[in-house]
């Protein structure tokens, strides 16, 4: 399944929309989006079951498997993908 542009200008503005602070693209859609299966991201200022609610919308608005992970708290898994990751917000 190839990511577009696209799907991910939709993916940030629907992030904003419930009021992420960070968002981040991880993962295979980030290093061969012509190729990966789903979509990983992180995020951050979207707070408690908010998040399983974008998660959610997310999946419905890209018609795409999806991750999403929160940055806070911070441990060694976020830290690696704020060093790896591209930040999209």
């Amino acid at each position: 399944m190839a990511f577009s542009q696209n799907q991910f200008d939709k993916i940030t503005l629907l992030a904003k929309n419930y009021g992420a602070t960070r968002l981040i693209l991880f993962g295979s859609a980030l290093d061969n989006p012509e190729t990966a299966r789903d979509i990983d991201l992180a995020c951050d200022g979207v707070p408690g079951w908010k998040l399983y609610e974008l998660a959610a919308r997310l999946e419905e608005e890209i018609n795409a498997p999806l991750d999403l992970v929160p940055l806070t708290p911070p441990n060694r898994f976020t830290q690696l993908i704020e060093r790896r990751g591209r930040r999209l917000i």
